[in-house]
C-alpha cells in the first residue's frame, strides 16, 4: 500500500523537524519546504497527498502559495497561522485551504486533522469513480462517457476539462482557472482555446449544443457544469 506523502511549508526548521518525526513515527512520508517557492517545486517532485502550509512566511506567503496551488490541484491544505482572528480564517478558506490550525498546536490535534482531510479526499475520490446524470455517464476510472447507450469519445484534454468541471460543479469556473488547472500556467490567457473545448464537449455531450443544458457560459466569468441538485 503506497504511504502518504505529506508536504510540510514552514519557514521554522524547528516546526519542520517536528512535524517531519510525528508523520514518520505516525506512518506518512515527510517532504518540506521552506517557503512557497520551494513548496511549488516539491509539489511537482513528491506528489503529496495533503499540504500543511504556514501563511506567515518570507517571499511568497502562504495565502498566494495556496491560491496557487488550487490553480492546479485540488490537493487537501491545512493552513497554520499564529493568528486567530475571524478574518484571517476567512482569507485562509477563500484562498482555497481545506481547514486551519492555529499556533501554537499539539502534534496529536494536526495529526487527527490531517487524518480527517485525508478521509473527505479519500471519500470524494471514491465518489468520483462514477457519476450519472440524465442519460449521461462519466466513467473516471476507464475515463469514457457514455451518453445514452453510445459512447462520446472524448480526447485526453476534453476529459481532463470535464473532469476538472465536475469536481467543481455547480459554481462558475473562471477562464483563468479553467486554462491554468487543465494546460497549465503558460496558457492562462489563451481564452479562445477553451471555447473551442467547451464548443467540442457540448457537441459531445448534449443534446442541443446551441442550447446548452450542462456546460453553461457564465458571461465575462467563465463556464459552469450545471448538474442536477
Amino acid at each position: 500500500m503506497a504511504v502518504a506523502t505529506i508536504l510540510v511549508v514552514d519557514d521554522d526548521p524547528q516546526i519542520r523537524r517536528v512535524l517531519h518525526t510525528a508523520l514518520t513515527e505516525h506512518g506518512y512520508g515527510a517532504a518540506d519546504a521552506r517557503n512557497g517557492e520551494e513548496a511549488l517545486e516539491k509539489m511537482r517532485d513528491e506528489k503529496p497527498a495533503l499540504i500543511v502550509l504556514d501563511v506567515n512566511m518570507p517571499g511568497m506567503n502562504g495565502l498566494e502559495t495556496c491560491r496557487r496551488i488550487r490553480a492546479t490541484s485540488n490537493v487537501p491544505i491545512i493552513m497554520l497561522t499564529v493568528r486567530d482572528a475571524e478574518t484571517d480564517k476567512i482569507a485562509a478558506l477563500d484562498a482555497g485551504a481545506d481547514d486551519y490550525v492555529t499556533k501554537p498546536f499539539s502534534s496529536p490535534e494536526l495529526l487527527a486533522r490531517i487524518r480527517a482531510a485525508l478521509r473527505r479526499a479519500t471519500n470524494f475520490s471514491k465518489e468520483m469513480q462514477v457519476i450519472q446524470f440524465d442519460n449521461v455517464e462519466i466513467n473516471f476510472n476507464l475515463r469514457r462517457v457514455y451518453v445514452g447507450s453510445r459512447e462520446a469519445r472524448l480526447t485526453p484534454k476534453e476529459f481532463d476539462l470535464l473532469q476538472y468541471m465536475v469536481a467543481h460543479a455547480n459554481v462558475p469556473i473562471p477562464h483563468t482557472e479553467l486554462l491554468q488547472s487543465v494546460w497549465g500556467e503558460e496558457h492562462a490567457d489563451e481564452v479562445e482555446h477553451l471555447r473551442v473545448f467547451i464548443n467540442q464537449l457540448r457537441k459531445k455531450i448534449e443534446r442541443n449544443p446551441s442550447n446548452p443544458k450542462y456546460l453553461i457560459t457564465e458571461p465575462w466569468i467563465g463556464y459552469r457544469l450545471r448538474l442536477p441538485q
